[in-house]
């Protein structure tokens, strides 16, 4: 979800200063407390003066965000699909490469997108790549012609893994002359970075 803000969390009776992430299937808090919350695990919620409340089986969380407590209220209650945060539309033309993305393939078939899996496909509107490990970015060259006027690359790679890092993925765009403009939660386990072509200067 890519939310993250300055507040205040109380907690156990203490009151902690830090901020707020929320995330694709938790919300966490760092600061003078750590405390990382599993949206699956929230049995109760409301949003009210300003605080968002979050009951779990651990107890109460109540985090102070102001104007933003409803809103973070409702992206907890109805999360957006990987595929609208993606930005992906019904219909658009979708070219995906790697392996491990099955799933993926059948939420863009559901989207009802024209789906090429293994090749780049002339109106791809969206290019995928799938990179669990760093020899995986060797394919990014060779993508590049394809990335013209609105066409995007996403590269997907796990969290937290020694074998590929978002500086790896961010070198092999740029290298190319790509630039990156968003980071997207792609599931708990990976994450997607998103390149377009760079914009020549006059």
């Amino acid at each position: 979800m890519g939310n993250e803000l300055t507040c205040t969390l109380i907690h156990e009776g203490k009151s902690f200063c830090g901020k707020a992430l929320l995330e694709t299937s938790e919300l966490l808090f760092r600061g003078e407390k750590r405390l990382k919350i599993a949206l699956g695990s929230i049995t109760a919620m409301t949003a009210r003066d300003g605080e968002l409340h979050l009951r779990t089986k651990e107890g109460l969380a109540v985090f102070r965000l102001g104007p933003q407590a409803e809103k973070w209220r409702k992206k907890i209650a109805k999360p957006r699909s990987v595929v609208e945060k993606l930005g992906v539309k019904a219909g658009q033309s979708v070219s995906v490469l790697g392996t491990s993305v099955d799933e993926f393939i059948e939420s863009l078939r559901k989207q009802k997108c024209l789906v090429g899996k293994g090749k780049i496909a002339k109106d791809a509107v969206w290019i995928f790549l799938a990179a669990a490990k760093k020899q995986h970015l060797r394919r990014v060259p060779a993508i590049t012609p394809s990335i013209r006027g609105t066409t995007a690359l996403w590269i997907i790679y796990p969290k937290g893994q020694k074998t590929i890092s978002e500086a790896d993925v961010r070198s092999a765009g740029l290298k190319v002359g790509l630039v990156d403009v968003k980071v997207v939660s792609f599931s708990a386990t990976h994450t997607a970075l998103k390149f377009v072509m760079r914009v020549a200067k006059h």
